[in-house]
């Protein structure tokens, strides 16, 4: 395992630590005040932080291949931490956020000629928005195979009818499609009773609820995270992506590029953490001394960096796999960060918020609302629990007769 940075990788680390100095964080205060008075649109600065972005060659890195970049996991672990340090903003203006990411991959891969067409294609130029629609409030979601929303074949159509909710990004007007997974046959063996169809926005029979907080945060400038409501929708059969019964394998291949995307992000949340932790502490003095002099803030410093350097190798790690031995091989792996990465970095986060007072949970810095994020990715991708579960499994299965 080499983890060096090559050429390329080094070129677009260069041109994106510079994206960032001259375009991400000076816009970070006038960004988050037009998010809040923007609604559920983004904030109206975002297209040009995005043209700047598309200029400089920094779009798509998420994506091997010709459609995107054409990186390796490997190569694009850096590029992601980079954008992890300021995640509402540099990861949509360089068209690599969460859930678009998740579902280009799944329409390249699965995707029809058609579907890659109508929607992969202007998801590609960022011309619009989607949304993935799985997690269900009336079942525990953890388990996959638990999903109720019927998916039900008419003639030459499907009728869709359930309700799901935390489906992020679908309170921006820029959505304009679903990718819903349900149940087409509840008979079946229990991984193969799902589909997954594709539901345009416009659809009669699709309601857009509410916006769901987390932790009391609307996260607006991301669109959200919605309650939708689905009562006899109805679309032609050659929406259903792949093969019926094959959603659940689906949604793993999805998953999988994910929940990595995710940790990498989180590396630079945590790195951003450190950073203010340490300017705080050497700006601010309590019982005679300077906080940093403070044995107790030293070792909260110092325990964050042990654990960033540890993730970020278990993260390198698991890129390499993807890369050299497929998603499945690397199974354990993706389980392991998925498990590490946000208990972590919720750690440093918590540590640099007590660092700097009732500022810390304050608007006034960004480590609330990157706590948030961070806590919340306890539960996106899978809980800890069923990570846990299927890890332990594996392990013990090694040792089976």
């Amino acid at each position: 395992m080499d983890f060096g940075f090559d050429a390329t990788t080094n070129r677009y680390r260069e041109r994106l630590l510079e994206f960032m100095d001259e375009c991400v964080y000076p816009a970070e205060h006038a960004f988050h005040e037009q998010a809040a008075g923007s609604g559920w649109s983004p904030p109206p600065m975002l297209e040009d932080l995005k043209a700047e972005a598309r200029s400089r060659g920094l779009w798509n890195l998420f994506l091997p291949g010709e459609r995107g970049a054409g990186l390796t996991n490997l190569q694009y672990a850096p590029l992601a931490e980079i954008m992890g340090r300021s995640p509402a903003i540099a990861p949509p203006a360089t068209n690599c956020a969460a859930p678009d990411t998740g579902n280009m991959e799944l329409l390249a891969e699965f995707g029809s000629e058609w579907q890659r067409k109508e929607y992969l294609e202007p998801l590609l130029a960022g011309e619009i928005r989607s949304a993935f629609a799985m997690t269900e409030p009336d079942v525990a979601s953890s388990d996959a195979t638990n999903i109720a929303t019927s998916i039900r074949r008419d003639g030459g159509e499907y009728v869709v009818n359930g309700r799901k909710w935390f489906i992020t990004g679908a309170m921006n007007p820029g959505c304009r499609v679903f990718i819903v997974m349900g149940k087409t046959d509840p008979e079946a063996p229990k991984h193969r009773q799902q589909s997954m169809v594709l539901v345009p926005r416009e659809t009669p029979g699709l309601t857009v609820r509410r916006g769901m907080t987390v932790f009391g945060y609307d996260d607006a400038d991301h669109g959200g995270h919605a309650e939708v409501v689905f009562e006899d929708v109805r679309v032609p059969v050659d929406n259903l992506i792949g093969e019926e019964g094959g959603g659940f394998a689906i949604a793993q291949a999805r998953l999988g590029p994910g929940r990595i995307h995710h940790c990498m992000r989180l590396i630079g949340m945590a790195e951003r953490a450190v950073e203010l932790m340490c300017r705080r502490v050497l700006t601010r003095e309590a019982f005679g001394r300077p906080l940093a002099q403070q044995g107790v803030i030293q070792d909260w410093i110092a325990e964050s960096r042990v654990r960033i350097e540890q993730l970020r190798l278990l993260v390198l790690k698991t890129a390499w796999l993807m890369d050299t031995a497929g998603n499945k091989g690397a199974h354990t792996e993706i389980q392991a960060i998925k498990i590490a990465g946000p208990a972590t970095v919720e750690w440093i986060l918590d540590k640099a918020i007590q660092a700097h007072g009732a500022g810390g949970i304050s608007q006034d810095f960004p480590l609330a609302a990157l706590w948030a994020g961070a806590r919340s990715l306890r539960f996106a991708d899978g809980p800890d629990e069923v990570h846990k579960r299927s890890l332990a499994y594996r392990e013990l299965k090694k040792h089976m007769g």
